[in-house]
């Protein structure tokens, strides 16, 4: 049962990453399903308490590093919130308008186009704010993907 039990718990992180490029996918949430699902199966023996506050704590920060990455991008190189929040939108229906692309172009248009209807920036500035917004998405998925592998490393480490 315990081979059992972690294959469907990496099943559930690798859908977790692939969350990295398809936002749509919340990761935080399939990284915990896979703890659950390795409890349900095998046991919850080795995840105690100290294990559940620390994930918790992970779990915070992957939202707070996704949050921050994209306001800082933006905000860094001269944005405004309509900038953020059309990176944003950008992010999100990017993979599905164009897709394997998207997943880039998503944000970076979705920033330009934001700063240029709501904000009337011009031209060179609104394309720098897009530039911001992919660095905050690129950063985000480095960022998020790192505490993914702290958070599983702990699980292996407590499960052992």
């Amino acid at each position: 049962m315990a081979v059992l039990g972690m294959l469907i718990a990496f099943v559930f992180f690798i859908i977790a990453f692939l969350g990295l490029v398809y936002p749509i996918i919340p990761s935080a949430l399939f990284m915990f399903i896979g703890f659950l699902s390795y409890g349900l199966i095998v046991s919850f023996d080795g995840m105690n308490g100290l294990f559940w506050t620390i994930q918790v704590l992970f779990f915070i920060l992957l939202f707070v590093a996704d949050t921050l990455s994209n306001l800082v991008g933006v905000k860094k190189f001269g944005g405004s919130k309509a900038g953020m929040w059309g990176s944003t939108i950008g992010l999100l229906l990017g993979p599905f308008v164009i897709p394997v692309a998207g997943i880039l172009l998503g944000p970076f248009l979705g920033a330009i186009l934001a700063e240029l209807i709501v904000s009337r920036t011009n031209l060179k500035q609104a394309f720098k704010i897009g530039i911001g917004s992919l660095v905050g998405f690129l950063t985000s998925i480095i960022t998020k993907g790192t505490l993914m592998v702290m958070m599983i490393v702990l699980f292996v480490i407590f499960i052992l």
